[in-house]
């Protein structure tokens, strides 16, 4: 019987470490706002697009987490702390854009201030490189995306495209609709732990 305690004692502080080791693998990584960036980029089109701007635009991660093993991502951009950073552009112009962009028309961010994304599954496509499904929420609007990542050692990079009619806003238009900003827009992110 003292053979068999002693047995079970040894196996407990074998196994004890790795236990916890595996339990850390699980544990979430806080995403490190202030050495991330997500930047939306949004084009031009339309007959007079060269009187047009595109846009450049920070959206500062408010918080969020990854896991490697099992992998997982999932962060949160507040909308009302987004900015245009458009330099060709006038500061009065800047401000209609801001104003723009986060009113009613575009992503209405007093009624909507979250932007959500939570991934779904993830494709090692091969060393560094991932697929990345996920449900992306814009105004209240959920839908799936795919984002291509790369990285390795808890900072990760990757460009994902989207259109605003698929999260129901419709793309700006002026002076008669011969100047509009595209459907299509692109969002390029860079994540960095904490």
């Amino acid at each position: 019987m003292k053979l068999i305690t002693t047995l079970v004692r040894l196996l407990l502080v074998i196994s004890l470490p790795l236990l916890l080791c595996a339990g850390d693998a699980a544990a979430p990584t806080p995403i490190g706002p202030q050495k991330s960036s997500i930047t939306v980029r949004v084009f031009k089109s339309g007959v007079f697009s060269a009187f047009g701007h595109e846009h450049e635009i920070s959206a500062p991660i408010q918080q969020g987490s990854f896991t490697e093993n099992p992998a997982s991502v999932e962060l949160m951009v507040d909308a009302r702390k987004m900015r245009v950073m458009d330099k060709d552009v006038s500061e009065k112009d800047r401000t209609e854009i801001q104003q723009t962009m986060l009113g009613p028309k575009v992503l209405d961010s007093e009624k909507f201030p979250e932007i959500r994304f939570q991934s779904t599954s993830v494709e090692r496509l091969g060393e560094g490189k991932w697929a990345i499904l996920g449900d992306l929420t814009i105004r209240g609007e959920t839908r799936p995306v795919k984002v291509r990542v790369e990285g390795q050692n808890g900072h990760y990079r990757g460009i994902v495209e989207l259109k605003q009619k698929d999260f129901g806003i419709t793309p700006v238009t002026v002076a008669g609709g011969t100047v509009k900003v595209k459907n299509e827009l692109r969002v390029e992110f860079d994540i960095v732990s904490k």
